[in-house]
């Protein structure tokens, strides 16, 4: 196994992804944050040009999730949102191999104090999170204040899991593949905070329809069963580029009152809403390209 793992990673059929990691290295070196920036915006605006299928997931999400805007108005968003993208492709590899001295001039966080309290009490901390397009370097901004880990859904590509693996066990306490709930009950009878971002469509036996932006979505109901076993606090967690591309500003928030309950499905839908809540503030930094909306049993496929 070991030895099939080592062929498929160094296969010529991988060295674009080696010679993409390569350039998000360098960029990561050499390129001032503010360069960093208009490169990709470049890098986003080519995405929108040249990836129809994903261009049109976003569409069709925007119209799902904004109703009330005229189209418009859901353009402009979609085209900030590829920008969006192609800048949070660079802050990868600032997030991987950016230097501490480069980033903290970056980082203005609220609400620290809400993490540290509920880890006072020794229960362990849900770092409840979302997938925005800079989901990496925040989660990398965060770390230079508090030491925490990561659930991660392993990728397909043998080259990126290695890159994703690696570099988040060097810059967290661990990496948690997402299945494995024992390692992450026990990570947070430790009392560490576990980053965790459910907001991706989710089908199986631990998944309910619970509504997002008012539609039906396949939801992972990990969260409430993590919080129940453990007794750990669930704090929303999120991050955004600040509008005068200055930096990031990370936010948590009190501890969510009264989760778990006994239902499953109720508490789905408060973390869909605690998530619509974190869209809201930058809705243009959220990850639209992803098929949120897709196999619902109560309506057709949308894409």
């Amino acid at each position: 196994m070991a030895n099939k793992r080592r062929h498929s990673v160094f296969s010529p059929l991988n060295w674009p992804a080696w010679g993409g990691l390569g350039l998000l290295w360098l960029s990561s070196r050499m390129l001032p944050y503010g360069l960093a920036l208009r490169i990709g915006r470049l890098i986003g605006r080519l995405i929108y040009r040249l990836s129809p299928s994903r261009r049109h997931i976003a569409s069709v999400n925007l119209g799902i999730c904004f109703p009330e805007k005229s189209e418009t108005e859901r353009g402009i968003l979609l085209r900030e949102h590829f920008s969006s993208l192609g800048i949070g492709i660079l802050m990868i590899g600032f997030a991987w191999w950016a230097r501490d001295a480069k980033l903290k001039p970056l980082l203005e966080i609220g609400g620290l104090e809400h993490l540290r309290n509920s880890l006072e009490q020794g229960k362990g901390v849900i770092l409840l999170s979302a997938h925005f397009t800079d989901l990496e370097i925040t989660g990398r901004l965060l770390s230079l204040h508090q030491p925490i880990t990561v659930m991660y859904r392993p990728h397909e590509n043998p080259v990126i899991e290695w890159a994703f693996n690696r570099n988040r066990r060097l810059r967290f306490e661990a990496a948690i593949p997402r299945n494995d709930i024992r390692q992450v009950i026990r990570t947070l009878k430790k009392n560490l905070p576990v980053w965790y971002a459910p907001d991706q469509s989710f089908k199986g036996r631990n998944s309910t329809l619970a509504p997002f932006f008012g539609e039906p979505a396949g939801t992972n109901t990990a969260t409430s069963r993590l919080a129940k076993i453990s007794g750990a606090d669930v704090i929303l967690f999120s991050g955004y580029r600040k509008a005068d591309n200055s930096g990031y500003r990370l936010l948590l928030h009190p501890p969510v009152n009264d989760f778990p309950t006994e239902d499953p499905r109720q508490d789905a839908a408060r973390i869909n809403g605690l998530i619509e809540k974190a869209v809201g503030y930058a809705p243009e930094q959220y990850l639209w390209v992803h098929r949120r909306f897709k196999k619902r049993k109560v309506m057709p496929d949308p894409y």
